[in-house]
C-alpha cells in the first residue's frame, strides 16, 4: 500500500515537473527564429536582447571624398524597439496547452514553428539631415579656393574647385542603413562646387600698379566688359589717382566702328560689292578716303557725318560723334556739346570733329558682338530689322582684317584672335602725337571680352613706349580672363 502511495506520488511529482518544463519550452527560442533580421534560435531571450543590440549598435559607416566617417546610430536618431520584438517573439513560440500536445511534449513529438518578426525600430530623419549639415558638411566638404592676383606680375592664379555634400539623397541612403545589421555603408555624393573668377576689385588694382610702373603721365582710362556684359570695369587713371571714367577722349580712327555700323544699317544684303571694299579699306587698312566715300554714297552726301552721330545718340552713346568729313578742309558740321566735354574736371583736349568714351566704344563693340552670337541686343532693340546677325559677323571679319600686331593685340598670346580698330593722332600744330587708343573684341580660352584703351598727354606721346604700356594693360586684361592653372 505504501509503496503504491509512494509510486503514485512520485508520478503526480514528475508529471508537475513535466508540466513546467512544457510550459518553459519558449524560454529558449526555437533553431529558425529570426528576430528584427537577426538569427537568435537557441539563444535565451536575454541572449537575445544582448545580440540584437549589439548589431543594431554599430556605428553606420559614411565614405564622403577621401574621407570615412563612423556614426552612431545614437547621434543619427536611431531608435531600437527590442522588448516589442521580444515580446513578439515571445507571444510566437508560446506553448498552447492540451494533452494531447502535452502527451507529444512527454514524448518528445511537440515541435513549437521558429518566430520571425520584423525590425521594429524608429528613425529620425530630421536628425540624420541636422548630422549632415552640422557635422559632415563643415567638416568634410572642400573649399573652393578662389582666383587672385600674382603679386609683382602682371597675372592671376586660378582657383581651385571644392565640393559640397549633397544632403537630400543622402538622408533616406542613412535611415535604410540604420535598419541593416549588414549593409550599414553609405556612400556619400557631393556636387563640384566652381572658384570664383578673379574679382573686378583686383583686376581694377592690377590695372593701377601696371600704369604706376609704366611712368606715364598723362590720362589713362580703361574700359572692360565680358562677352555677356556682366561684368565691367571702366577706370580712368592719371600718376597714382583714380579719375571719375567717362572723360571725353579723341576718337580718332576709332570713329570709323560708328560708321560701319551706320552703314551697315542702310545697306541690304548681301553687302555691295564697292560698299565692301571701301569697308574693308577703311577698317583694315585703316584709310579716310572710304570713309568719306561711304558716308557720302551709302548715308547722305552732305550729312553723313551728322547722321552717324544721330545713330550713335539713337544708341545711348551720348558722348560719340563725328561733326565732319575727313577730307582736308572739309567743314565742321556742327559742335557736339556732350556730356564727356562739357565737364570741368578733366580735359583731354578732344579733337571737335570726332569724339568718344572708352566705354561707349567698348559699348558699341559689346552690340556687335551679341548681335554676331545671336542676332539680339542693343541692334534689335534700337533698329529692330536693319542690322543682321549675317551683318555683325561682316563687322566682326572686317576687325580682324586689321592685322595690327601692336598696342593691344601685342599683349595677348599668339593665335588669340583679337577684333579691334586702333588709332592715334598727330596735331598739325606741333607735329607731335598726344593721343592713341585700341578698341577690340577678344576671343579667349577663359572668355571673350571687349577691351578699349584710350590714352592722351599734352606733351607727347612716344610710340614705341606707348605701345610697350598697351601691351601691358592688355595682358593684365587678358590674365584675368585666363588666370594661370595653379
Amino acid at each position: 500500500m505504501l509503496l503504491s502511495i509512494a509510486s503514485i506520488s512520485a508520478a503526480v511529482g514528475l508529471g508537475v515537473v513535466q508540466y513546467q518544463n512544457f510550459n518553459q519550452v519558449s524560454s529558449i527560442y526555437p533553431a529558425g527564429t529570426v528576430i528584427g533580421g537577426i538569427p537568435t534560435g537557441g539563444l535565451t531571450r536575454a541572449m537575445a536582447e544582448k545580440r540584437l543590440i549589439q548589431a543594431y549598435s554599430l556605428p553606420v559607416e559614411l565614405h564622403y571624398e577621401n574621407s570615412i566617417i563612423q556614426a552612431s546610430p545614437e547621434e543619427l536618431g536611431f531608435a531600437l524597439n527590442t522588448q516589442a520584438m521580444l515580446d513578439d517573439a515571445d507571444r510566437q513560440v508560446a506553448p498552447v496547452f492540451s494533452w494531447s500536445n502535452f502527451w507529444d511534449y512527454l514524448w518528445g513529438r511537440y515541435l513549437i514553428s521558429p518566430a520571425e518578426v520584423a525590425l521594429q525600430a524608429t528613425t529620425d530623419e530630421q536628425r540624420i539631415r541636422a548630422y549632415l549639415e552640422n557635422v559632415v558638411a563643415p567638416r568634410y566638404n572642400q573649399a573652393a579656393q578662389d582666383a587672385v592676383p600674382i603679386l609683382q606680375s602682371m597675372s592671376f592664379q586660378a582657383g581651385v574647385s571644392g565640393s559640397s555634400l549633397v544632403i537630400d539623397p543622402a538622408v533616406p541612403l542613412i535611415a535604410a542603413a540604420l535598419r541593416s545589421f549588414s549593409n550599414r555603408v553609405v556612400d556619400l555624393d557631393s556636387i563640384p562646387v566652381a572658384a570664383a573668377p578673379p574679382r573686378i576689385h583686383d583686376l581694377d588694382l592690377m590695372l593701377q600698379q601696371t600704369l604706376d610702373s609704366s611712368g606715364f603721365d598723362g590720362i589713362t582710362e580703361i574700359y572692360v566688359q565680358d562677352g555677356q556684359g556682366q561684368r565691367k570695369l571702366d577706370l580712368a587713371y592719371q600718376q597714382g589717382k583714380v579719375l571719375p571714367p567717362g572723360i571725353a577722349f579723341t576718337a580718332a580712327s576709332t570713329i570709323k566702328i560708328p560708321i560701319m555700323i551706320s552703314v551697315f544699317r542702310r545697306v541690304g544684303e548681301p553687302t555691295p560689292g564697292d560698299v565692301m571694299q571701301n569697308l574693308e579699306q577703311m577698317i583694315e587698312i585703316s584709310e579716310n578716303g572710304p570713309a568719306d566715300w561711304l558716308m557720302q554714297h551709302v548715308i547722305d552726301p552732305v550729312t553723313g557725318p551728322l547722321d552717324v552721330s544721330q545713330d550713335m545718340q539713337a544708341l545711348g552713346m551720348k558722348s560719340t560723334f563725328l561733326g565732319g568729313y575727313f577730307y582736308l578742309g572739309a567743314p565742321l558740321l556742327k559742335r557736339f556739346e556732350t556730356p564727356a566735354n562739357q565737364r570741368k574736371d578733366y580735359f583731354t583736349d578732344p579733337d571737335i570733329y570726332n569724339q568718344t568714351t572708352p566705354a561707349e566704344m567698348g559699348q558699341l563693340l559689346g552690340a556687335i558682338y551679341q548681335c554676331s552670337q545671336d542676332g539680339s541686343g542693343l541692334f534689335a532693340t534700337v533698329f529692330p530689322g536693319q542690322i543682321s546677325q549675317n551683318e555683325c559677323k561682316e563687322m566682326i571679319t572686317l576687325l580682324f582684317g586689321n592685322h595690327m600686331p601692336m598696342l593691344a593685340a601685342a599683349g595677348v598670346p599668339d593665335g588669340i584672335k583679337i577684333a579691334h580698330k586702333h588709332g592715334w593722332v598727330i596735331e598739325a600744330s606741333d607735329g607731335l602725337m598726344h593721343s592713341i587708343c585700341d578698341a577690340g573684341i577678344i576671343y579667349s580660352p577663359g572668355g571673350d571680352f571687349i577691351l578699349t584703351i584710350y590714352r592722351w598727354n599734352k606733351n607727347q606721346i612716344l610710340f614705341d613706349p606707348a605701345n610697350q604700356q598697351m601691351a601691358d594693360l592688355a595682358q593684365v586684361v587678358y590674365q584675368f580672363f585666363n588666370p594661370t592653372q595653379p
